[in-house]
């Protein structure tokens, strides 16, 4: 988080958010909060950094779910975690090739300032991790690769667990917001192999949205390197409608996936 954010004046934050009876079980949301990227030093041209307010739409989203499940008072407990920054240019902004450590031990080979998102995922789902949740959800603007495979309309899910990764496409079904599940082929894990850090950031870019999905799976795993119950909804696409409303998705922040999560937890508690 700090590696991303420190070229910015405004320091980076992580906001944690707890909430609930610890009686109950523990379900761990994390949103990409990325307030403005510009692509850092792999700088984005104006046509791809003028919508880019939208980037800290998986916070967004997190905020507003947790707010919802206060008020319906479900039997879970919830833990929000929000890794907050601006990816910006300065003397100062992390570069390709640079090894950057994580909270989880693991150090990361830098590809492209660009996927800055996954960096900072990382760390939260390694703090998500250390609270031993029944589950496990993260949010977030991740590829264009994603919009590129799905549309604008269509959100990805992906995740270690089938049953669960069902259990949302259906929930999404009942929500009326279009989702799709999508793999996380072990074919594609070596793309992320480095030779200076112990692992890549960035693969190739044949399916982006994917292996941005297995360098998340890296940080979704408890101290004994066991899998955490963990999905990945990458919302690149449908988290912002430019034009007018579509179906679905109003005009401006679409809010998408609250509702299927919402649903998903609810039928969950």
């Amino acid at each position: 988080v700090h590696a991303v954010g420190k070229a910015s004046s405004q320091p980076s934050q992580f906001i944690d958010i707890t909430h609930g009876n610890p009686k109950h079980p523990l379900v761990v949301l994390v949103g990409k909060g990325v307030t403005f990227d510009t692509g850092g030093l792999d700088l984005k041209p104006l046509s791809a950094m003028k919508l880019m307010k939208k980037d800290m739409g998986g916070a967004a989203i997190v905020l507003g779910l947790t707010q919802l499940l206060i008020e319906e008072k479900l039997p879970i407990r919830i833990r929000t975690l929000i890794p907050a920054v601006e990816n910006m240019v300065g003397g100062n902004a992390f570069r390709p090739q640079d090894i950057v450590p994580t909270r989880k031990g693991l150090t990361i080979e830098i590809g492209s300032p660009d996927a800055e998102g996954r960096i900072i995922l990382a760390d939260a789902l390694a703090e998500g991790d250390s609270s031993n949740p029944a589950l496990m959800i993260d949010i977030a603007t991740l590829t264009g690769a994603c919009v590129v495979a799905l549309g604008p309309h269509i959100f990805g899910v992906m995740g270690n667990d089938e049953e669960l990764r069902t259990a949302i496409t259906e929930a999404a079904d009942r929500a009326d917001e279009p989702s799709w599940p999508l793999p996380l082929p072990t074919a594609l894990r070596a793309g992320l192999d480095s030779p200076t850090a112990d692992i890549a950031h960035k693969g190739d870019r044949m399916g982006g949205a994917l292996t941005a999905g297995l360098f998340l799976q890296e940080f979704a795993k408890d101290a004994d390197g066991e899998q955490i119950p963990w999905a990945h909804l990458d919302i690149a696409g449908p988290s912002f409608n430019e034009g007018g409303a579509t179906g679905h998705l109003p005009k401006g922040g679409t809010g998408v996936a609250v509702g299927t999560l919402l649903e998903h937890l609810a039928n969950l508690a």
